[in-house]
């Protein structure tokens, strides 16, 4: 009885490897964001055990600790968010709520995938390799010239990362113009299609420019260019300007699907259209349009001319306008909705809290002024995990958890995922606003010990405490996804009472989504009765 068992299964995973189905192909993005999290999540765990005391903790070799560091900023944001949110929900979900039957190209589709495992799998070669990166994220010249850390290995996998997403972007913006249902008009798209459509045209603009940069770089280092090195015509701070002039819209990369699927979580638990629709849409355009022009407030304390400083610092105050009216968009779904606190919402509304914090916390850093004293302090490292990493995790795991009974048939365990949220929820507060505090004392942020500043050391304690308390409600998450495959409740098509279209076919939709193309001519997404 084995051989048939066997070769059953070797034909499901044939299926799967070379699948096409942009929905299959969305949960093989989930799974590898998953493991790139899982692994960049135990860096943080070591990075604040070896913080939480003064002197050598883990280890006494600060290149360990700075490999720690590379492949848990690296592997946050290149493997798991932008991954996770415009990997997996964007191609689960926006066929489905465009009514389409796959996405436009779906080989590209497959190769966007694969690429992004073969990043992945070069990243945790970071742990094997005898010269592993130990320049951070950034890879900062000189540095990263200089260093013993493979430079050639993180460009490498930053490009093929690169390449992944700019096929990913290509045909997903394809697909939102021309594969659209019959009745789908662009009044008529999910929040989450709009922001994902603005955040792919981020995307193909500003990745370029990461993969022209840390090509430069590679050059200079092993074929003696010298784009940055001052002694020979060259400037360092022409890799800053071209590292930033993307990663920071690659926070709106992040941002805008967040938002979006967050949008879409809101409107069906407070049972309520969204609030101001076309203004949160055009808040999502603004926001993209004015991303590239936001990069200096990065580098202010980097030798930039005072009117550069003054000019930044006012754009970058001016993208929190587009950005606030989002906020207040997703406030007003709430007033006078119908709320069903089930465990979507409680991720979507402890996302929007967390980005509150961030957002706030983000006007002080963009005054020149305020900055240049908490520049480069645990400050920052607070600010961007509340504005970006901590509230973009919270959207991905309101997305899964939302999107569970559609993927796999089965309902997650309500009690279970409120007690994860809960755990996870508590532990990033007491983590990352305690790093606020710390930060405005002068602790500075990279460091590998702090025997100078020994009055940090009972703060540090607390951050850790908090670090573990939020891997407890990670854990505990992911224990109610693998309780739900194995014994969770069948799901019926639309559990949720969604208006959404991705609900109107089967649980779990079968290849080509609908039987029938859609006709959309008098679908409303958010159609649950009007705002007062």
């Amino acid at each position: 009885m084995s051989a048939p068992a066997q070769a059953g299964f070797g034909k499901v995973l044939k299926e799967w490897i070379f699948t096409c189905d942009h929905k299959r192909v969305g949960i093989l993005y989930l799974i590898g964001s998953l493991a790139a999290f899982l692994v960049a999540g135990l860096m943080a765990m070591l990075i604040r055990v070896e913080l939480s005391s003064v002197g050598p903790t883990l280890t006494a070799n600060p290149g360990t600790y700075n490999v720690w560091l590379y492949f848990h900023g690296a592997a946050m944001i290149l493997g798991f968010q932008i991954p996770a949110l415009t990997g997996f929900l964007a191609n689960y979900l926006i066929p489905l709520q465009i009514g389409a039957k796959d996405v436009a190209f779906p080989r590209l589709n497959a190769l966007s995938l694969w690429l992004f495992w073969m990043g992945i799998v070069l990243a945790l070669l970071t742990f094997v390799i005898p010269d592993p990166p130990d320049f951070m994220w950034t890879a900062y010249p000189p540095y990263s010239i200089i260093s013993s850390g493979n430079t050639a290995f993180y460009t490498f996998t930053v490009l093929i990362m690169g390449f992944a997403s700019i096929a990913g972007g290509v045909n997903l913006i394809t697909t939102i113009i021309y594969m659209r249902a019959p009745g789908m008009t662009w009044s008529k798209l999910n929040m989450f299609v709009w922001c994902t459509f603005a955040a792919f045209i981020v995307q193909l603009i500003f990745v370029p420019v990461l993969g022209t940069a840390v090509t430069m770089l590679t050059f200079d280092k092993y074929l003696g260019t010298t784009f940055f090195s001052p002694g020979s015509g060259g400037d360092v701070l022409l890799y800053q300007n071209l590292f930033w002039f993307y990663s920071h819209p690659a926070v709106y990369v992040i941002l805008l699907p967040f938002l979006g699927i967050v949008f879409d979580v809101v409107a069906t638990f407070a049972r309520n259209r969204v609030f101001n629709y076309k203004a949160a849409v055009y808040g999502a355009i603004a926001v993209a349009l004015m991303s590239g022009e936001v990069w200096i407030h990065h580098l202010y304390a980097s030798g930039m001319p005072d009117w550069i400083r003054i000019g930044m610092m006012i754009s970058t105050i001016l993208i929190s306008v587009p950005v606030g009216v989002m906020m207040i968009s997703l406030v007003g779904t709430l007033y006078r909705g119908a709320i069903d606190f089930k465990s979507p919402m409680l991720w979507a509304l402890g996302c929007m809290f967390l980005f509150l914090i961030g957002g706030l916390t983000g006007i002080p850093n963009a005054m020149s002024a305020i900055d240049l004293h908490i520049h480069d302090t645990h400050f920052v490292v607070a600010h961007f995990h509340y504005v970006m990493a901590v509230a973009g995790t919270f959207a991905v795991m309101a997305g899964v958890t939302y999107l569970f009974p559609k993927m796999f048939g089965k309902m997650c365990n309500e009690g279970i995922s409120k007690l994860g949220f809960v755990v996870t929820f508590i532990g990033a507060n007491v983590t990352f606003f305690s790093m606020f505090f710390v930060g405005l004392q002068g602790m500075p942020r990279r460091y590998f010990d702090y025997q100078q500043f020994p009055q940090f050391q009972g703060l540090n304690q607390l951050i850790t405490v908090g670090a573990f308390i939020m891997a407890l409600g990670f854990l505990i998450v992911l224990i109610s996804w693998i309780h739900a495959l194995v014994a969770g409740k069948k799901a019926v098509d639309n559990p949720w009472g969604s208006r959404s279209l991705e609900w109107t076919t089967s649980t779990p939709p079968g290849p080509g989504n609908w039987a029938e193309v859609p006709d959309c001519t008098n679908f409303d997404p958010y159609g649950y009765g009007s705002n007062k």
